[in-house]
């Protein structure tokens, strides 16, 4: 049985045994702590537990549309589980992760707006631009039709909830927003596309223990590369469309959890091979301050190129698999990067289901919370976004 996932980790950085050593140790202790300690990474133990049923939401199935409202980690995990199941959703969700006025309007102007199920999400409850957005759809939201996610505490959202008789989840305070998509966060939108949630939780420890030492090796190389300061971005070249979003998801973990104390690197999600024809040659012969983290998708369905459309000319790529064409131009990049040295990881991606996904959602929470360890810097906090929050208050009040 093939893996779900293939990780090629082509980093040259040196591992010294001390490193792998102390790396080691902080393993072990998250290993012994995780079923007990109500901390972030008690959202991958086995003993996690939701804070909803699977009844509570039986009488929003009905709706064929859902319309989640949020921003950074209230919406991402969720956008990004919609867009990389998506052939197996038979509901249209709408994402409003942003203050934006044309989106708002359309959605105020929609007749089966009154049709559609509200999810609003904001873990401190305050979130403004969350508020906004709700503020502008209030008389659409109702008691039957809206699901809110927030802390149990005296915020705006749950004096909200409790004023209009909405249905209430209360968001865990032990887990930020960054690292919620297999908390309520992302598992109750998860219910409403009609996914398994279970099947996300099957491999989420794959990486901490049958597979420990491909996390030992990538967190002490990238942490090398952290403290060096040589590098400035990180690229996600995204040969798979699917995973666009998993990969926005990717890209708020990673900034806003690494990018401290004059440390980090700028994620960029880079779709291919579009990007082969914008951005390629800037990434081969420009400055040597990238990372590549390059991602593809084994597809089961077969698309084939037509014969004897074009000239004779293009047979090289007539009567072809897409897959194929599209492999060929992924490894034609990989070919250049090693010819001109350039670091790149690789993951190659061979299901599409809720396994795989959670998987993939368990690694880079892993990898992360475990870079930030090795290279001091706390990767649960966000000073910066804190401060800009609390002088917009300012000059709006």
């Amino acid at each position: 049985m093939k893996k779900n996932i293939i990780f090629k980790n082509q980093l040259k950085e040196n591992s010294s045994n001390k490193e792998k050593k102390k790396l080691k140790k902080i393993i072990e202790e998250i290993k012994k702590s995780l079923d007990s300690k109500k901390d972030t990474l008690h959202i991958l133990s086995k003993k996690f537990k939701l804070n909803f049923n699977s009844s509570d939401l039986k009488r929003f199935q009905k709706f064929k549309q859902i319309i989640l409202i949020g921003m950074g980690g209230s919406v991402l995990g969720a956008n990004a589980i919609y867009s990389f199941l998506k052939t197996k959703i038979k509901k249209e969700f709408i994402f409003i992760d942003n203050i934006d006025l044309n989106k708002i309007n359309f959605l105020k102007n929609q007749k089966k707006l009154n049709n559609s199920c509200f999810i609003i999400i904001s873990k401190s409850g305050n979130t403004l631009e969350t508020l906004t957005n709700l503020n502008l759809l209030n008389n659409k939201v109702n008691s039957k039709n809206a699901i809110i996610i927030t802390e149990n505490k005296n915020n705006l959202l749950r004096i909200y909830s409790n004023k209009k008789k909405i249905f209430f989840i209360e968001h865990k305070n032990y887990i930020g927003g960054r690292y919620s998509v297999l908390s309520e966060v992302g598992m109750v939108p998860a219910i409403l596309m009609g996914l398994n949630i279970y099947a996300f939780r099957k491999k989420l420890l794959t990486f901490l223990y049958s597979n420990q030492n491909s996390l030992i090796e990538s967190v002490v190389k990238l942490s090398k590369i952290y403290n060096s300061k040589k590098l400035n971005s990180l690229i996600f070249l995204n040969y798979a469309p699917e995973l666009n979003d998993f990969l926005y998801w990717c890209q708020q973990l990673i900034a806003e959890s690494l990018g401290k104390k004059s440390k980090g690197l700028l994620p960029v999600v880079s779709p291919a091979p579009r990007d082969h024809h914008s951005l390629l040659q800037l990434y081969l012969d420009g400055p040597r301050d990238k990372l590549f983290c390059i991602f593809s998708l084994n597809h089961n369905k077969k698309l084939v190129t037509n014969r004897g459309v074009l000239d004779k000319s293009f047979n090289y790529a007539q009567g072809k698999e897409l897959a194929k064409i599209s492999s060929a131009q992924k490894n034609a990049l990989i070919k250049e990067l090693r010819n001109k040295k350039i670091p790149y990881r690789e993951f190659e991606i061979n299901n599409i289901d809720e396994q795989t996904l959670g998987e993939l959602f368990s690694f880079f929470i892993l990898e992360t919370i475990l870079i930030g360890k090795m290279i001091n810097i706390n990767p649960y906090d966000q000073p910066a976004v804190e401060a800009v929050k609390i002088l917009t208050k300012k000059y709006l009040s």
